[in-house]
């Protein structure tokens, strides 16, 4: 007779945390901040790296939901239509003194689910997150640095450039629509910031990847950050793995987005060819 199959262990429920929207800023047409904080904070573990994230949880207003949420609960009860949708996000800062942490999202009028829900939100509404996830800090040892990224990246590469040491060079590529969307960033004297202007993002856009491959390429070691949207940064990995020859262990790339996938299809995507950035998986 042969053995009926093991039972499939449940895997053990992620962690929330919940905290509280405390303050909003607009910083440009298309990127808002959110301080959050309350007494939620405390359940939440930091980590070094400067591309932390969180993955935030958004419920239907409809069902009228309290976070924390019982996502099985949830699935079984009301349906799968009815589990709170994912959607990841850079943590821009962490202030441990003051037991708060920033996100800037980008917003884009009604286009999604978080941007809208970021660009109306208000003091004492409640944020649930998964987190943080993240692995990538600049290496003191590295003999420079190129970041490159789309306003997706941009609070990663913005963190990034902070804790860089005071006597780093290397160069950041900074892709936005136009000029009004450039930000005030920190950085130490020896990294230039070249900002690019995209204009409305089409599937054919190439200015983050030309500009990269036009750019000056110093001697020594690079330590690379380069993400942003999956076509785009698939055209990086080309020219920095392939061309340039640079040690993949030396190489963070990701994709952030991919043009016309909601964030669900896009994460789906990552286990076929489509959505890996290195061909080999």
């Amino acid at each position: 007779m042969t053995a009926a199959p093991a039972a499939r262990t449940p895997r053990p429920a992620r962690p929330q945390v919940v905290l509280e929207v405390l303050a909003t800023e607009r910083l440009s047409p298309h990127m808002v901040r959110l301080t959050l904080g309350g007494e939620g904070f405390a359940g939440f573990q930091n980590k070094d790296a400067t591309d932390k994230y969180v993955k935030i949880l958004f419920a239907d207003p409809a069902l009228g939901l309290e976070p924390p949420y019982d996502l099985e609960a949830l699935r079984v009860k009301l349906g799968p239509e009815a589990v709170p949708v994912r959607r990841t996000y850079t943590v821009r800062r962490v202030d441990e003194a003051a037991r708060t942490l920033q996100i800037d999202f980008v917003v884009h009028g009604d286009e999604g689910i978080a941007g809208p829900w970021a660009a109306a939100a208000q003091p004492g509404e409640k944020v649930c997150f998964n987190g943080p996830g993240g692995m990538y800090a600049p290496d003191p040892s590295a003999d420079w640095h190129l970041l490159a990224g789309d306003e997706s990246a941009l609070p990663a590469i913005s963190v990034a450039l902070e804790a860089l040491l005071d006597d780093a060079v290397g160069v950041a590529y900074l892709e936005v629509a136009g000029p009004e969307d450039e930000l005030e960033l920190a950085a130490p004297a020896g990294v230039e910031l070249r900002w690019l202007h995209r204009g409305e993002f089409t599937p054919d856009s190439t200015v983050l990847a030309a500009a990269v491959e036009a750019g000056a390429w110093r001697e020594g070691r690079v330590q690379v950050f380069a993400h942003g949207e999956r076509e785009v940064v698939k055209n990086l990995r080309r020219y920095l793995a392939e061309e340039r020859a640079v040690d993949r262990r030396q190489l963070s790339l990701s994709a952030y987005w991919a043009y016309g996938r909601a964030e669900d299809a896009f994460q789906a995507e990552k286990r076929e060819a489509v959505g890996q950035i290195f061909p080999e998986g």
